[in-house]
């Protein structure tokens, strides 16, 4: 199992609201390629590259699981989560909707849908294969980013809470399509609408933040399959976490569309995943389910304490 840690093309499996057309599961690797601008830091290909090959490699090799809690807010409201990953995928369970803890009757709802993936492994076995579809979409994407967009140097910001490793030096760039690159498939036919900015963590070679505007209208399977309309927008944070592991810490996505020239989409949300905590590398999906329900009775102890 690739943990959400290790890498952007691990990391979208909890982003399953924009996961509606085939390439929209990779909206949120954008990046760089060829340039004559010029960077204090080098070439800033090569320093993508690096990155690049960073994230990867680490998709593959970490072998670290984390429990984590994540916030997504949307126009209807908020749901809150705290997932582990596991050997099997990701278990995840919801504790609150809009701030306030689940019902008797919610929690008794959310209890038997999580159960239903140990009491039947065929729901499990969908739900790794689904994830691991995920993942390889946005693989491909990341492997894409040295050759899909031209790119030049921007400046420099300093790592924060969130963004990077706080302290570090991050770089700067700005990229747009390259005219010369030719998607091999459907997956990475977004990046031939999409322009904005990428921060890069020149210290670990790193990807810290990647902010994305599709400036014309994308179509997928020559619009029959469906379009993204222009101006839609994302930004995607990474950190450093415990033992120098990287996280998603924060997704924003905004994008409106078709599918099948039919059914119109609008995807608004942002996410936001903490209180990263390092569990074994060998749990089960039952193991990690156990986890979380430890969890969340902890913390409606420690609620419960508050308000008295």
């Amino acid at each position: 199992m690739q943990t959400k840690a290790a890498s952007w093309s691990a990391s979208i499996r909890r982003a399953s609201a924009w996961l509606l057309l085939p390439g929209v599961a990779s909206l949120a690797a954008v990046s760089a390629a060829q340039s004559s601008a010029v960077s204090p830091y080098g070439d800033p290909v090569e320093l993508v590259r690096r990155a690049v090959h960073n994230e990867i490699d680490a998709s593959h090799d970490s072998g670290a699981h984390f429990m984590f809690r994540g916030t997504k807010t949307t126009p209807k409201g908020s749901t809150t989560e705290i997932y582990v990953e596991t050997n099997d995928a990701t278990a995840g369970l919801i504790v609150a909707y809009d701030g306030k803890p689940l019902s008797p009757d919610q929690r008794r709802a959310e209890q038997a849908r999580v159960q239903r993936f140990v009491s039947n492994p065929e729901e499990l076995r969908k739900k790794r294969a689904q994830e691991r579809e995920n993942d390889e979409r946005t693989s491909g994407i990341v492997r894409a980013l040295p050759d899909a967009f031209l790119y030049e140097y921007a400046g420099e910001e300093t790592g924060a809470a969130g963004i990077g490793r706080v302290g570090d030096p991050l770089v700067k760039l700005k990229f747009r399509p390259n005219p010369g690159y030719k998607p091999p498939s459907r997956v990475e036919e977004v990046l031939r609408g999409m322009q904005g900015y990428v921060l890069v963590d020149v210290v670990h070679q790193r990807i810290a933040s990647i902010d994305g505007t599709l400036f014309k209208d994308v179509t997928f399977g020559w619009g029959i399959l469906g379009r993204l309309d222009h101006g839609g927008h994302f930004v995607v944070h990474q950190e450093a976490v415990e033992n120098d592991f990287w996280e998603i810490s924060s997704m924003r996505l905004h994008f409106t569309g078709k599918i099948l020239l039919v059914k119109s989409i609008s995807i608004e949300s942002t996410e936001v995943f903490g209180g990263f905590k390092q569990v074994p590398s060998d749990l089960s999906f039952a193991q990690g389910l156990e986890l979380l329900r430890k969890e969340e009775a902890a913390e409606a102890v420690a609620g419960n304490h508050v308000r008295k």
